[in-house]
């Protein structure tokens, strides 16, 4: 894909369209962690066939939390996550209680995961964050000293080159920053001492979350024994995600790629897989759509209240929108799926247009903020 081609985005329909300036927003948004997985697949073994989106568009699929597990003391709650582990991946049984056994709970782990969230920054705060010259120079070097990869991987999946790239310098600065906490003890303490905050309110969620992570740790034992890693050794952050994208270990399970034809995904070593895996993410879990329409600002009726919505799932016509007095600054079909988002910038509200691509960067992370950001800073290396 040409540097062109980011900045003139097809219209669903067939028109070409020119992108507009720059951005701006914010909402109260999770941030930081992608989508948690229900399960894991069995993933492509090799970048050759792009797969497409699991239930079509407009909305790929959902992940929910996954049920509480019913109260046990540590010592059960452990050799009850053997068993099953084992049963489930056909994994011996000792190894996994040697290094359950050998597992620390890590105080540091349960101080972040217990911070209150930040207060929300406008995207006029936000933004500068992550678009800097630093990174933009980073960038533009990283694609240079990969492309004929990177274009591979882009003809493929059909997700630009400047999009992987974006999201890889966010996550890690391209691998600079991959984080330093040991994998294993971050899963199992969230695992087995998920921080209990005492509200009422939070006590299902908090539950929740302390079995998505411990369902984590059973899929990096699974990840240790497909990929022949010694996952005692392996550094993330202090969630449990991986690598040069950051992956959790359950999407490492479905969603990694072979790129390089090693007969392994390896998100730790090879940019080639990593390449591969981030496209192959955008596409099967965010629906991603070739040279599709990523983001279009909007104008707003006066008189037209502020639409709210859930999620930024494209559930409505782009006439529906018009109705609701949310109207593109260029010329969309009508029939086009689309959502509306407001974005506090430095000049006021800004409201924009979020199709099914824009939708696709925040299944990454669950963040209007981080979606732009990611969108912003491809266009920054595209030029």
């Amino acid at each position: 894909m040409t540097k062109k081609t980011l900045l003139q985005i097809s219209a669903v329909g067939g028109a070409a369209l020119l992108l507009s300036a720059c951005a701006s927003i914010y909402s109260n948004e999770l941030e930081g962690e992608k989508a948690p997985d229900a399960a894991a697949t069995t993933p492509p073994t090799n970048a050759a066939t792009a797969p497409t989106a699991d239930n079509g568009l407009p909305k790929p699929k959902t992940n929910p939390l996954p049920d509480p597990l019913p109260p046990m003391a540590l010592a059960e709650a452990k050799e009850d996550f053997v068993k099953r582990t084992s049963a489930k991946f056909g994994i011996d049984p000792n190894s996994i209680r040697t290094v359950l056994n050998q597992a620390t709970k890590l105080d540091s782990v349960i101080a972040l995961m217990s911070k209150p969230a930040e207060t929300s920054k406008t995207w006029a705060q936000y933004r500068p964050i992550f678009i800097t010259d630093a990174r933009i120079s980073g960038g533009r070097k990283f694609i240079a000293e990969n492309r004929a990869d990177l274009e591979k991987v882009e003809s493929v999946y059909g997700v630009p080159k400047e999009i992987i790239v974006a999201i890889m310098g966010v996550e890690t600065g391209w691998g600079a920053n991959m984080g330093k906490t040991n994998v294993v003890n971050a899963l199992y303490t969230l695992g087995f001492f998920y921080p209990r905050s005492g509200d009422p309110t939070k006590a299902d969620r908090e539950a929740r979350r302390e079995a998505f992570f411990r369902n984590e740790l059973m899929e990096l034992f699974a990840m240790g024994k497909r990929e022949r890693l010694d996952i005692t050794t392996l550094q993330g952050s202090y969630a449990g995600a991986m690598g040069y994208g950051q992956f959790m270990p359950s999407s490492y399970m479905e969603l990694a790629v072979d790129g390089d034809g090693d007969g392994r995904a390896d998100l730790f070593r090879s940019k080639k897989d990593a390449f591969a895996s981030i496209a192959n993410y955008f596409v099967r879990r965010g629906g991603w759509v070739r040279g599709g329409t990523v983001t279009l600002k909007a104008t707003k009726d006066a008189a037209a209240a502020d639409l709210t919505p859930e999620s930024l799932d494209p559930i409505y016509t782009v006439q529906q929108l018009a109705d609701k007095g949310f109207r593109p600054m260029i010329p969309v079909t009508a029939s086009a799926k689309a959502n509306v988002f407001r974005l506090d910038g430095v000049s006021g509200p800004e409201y924009w247009y979020s199709f099914q691509n824009f939708y696709a960067i925040t299944r990454y992370n669950i963040s209007k903020h981080y979606g732009m950001a990611v969108y912003d800073l491809a266009r920054e290396l595209s030029k």
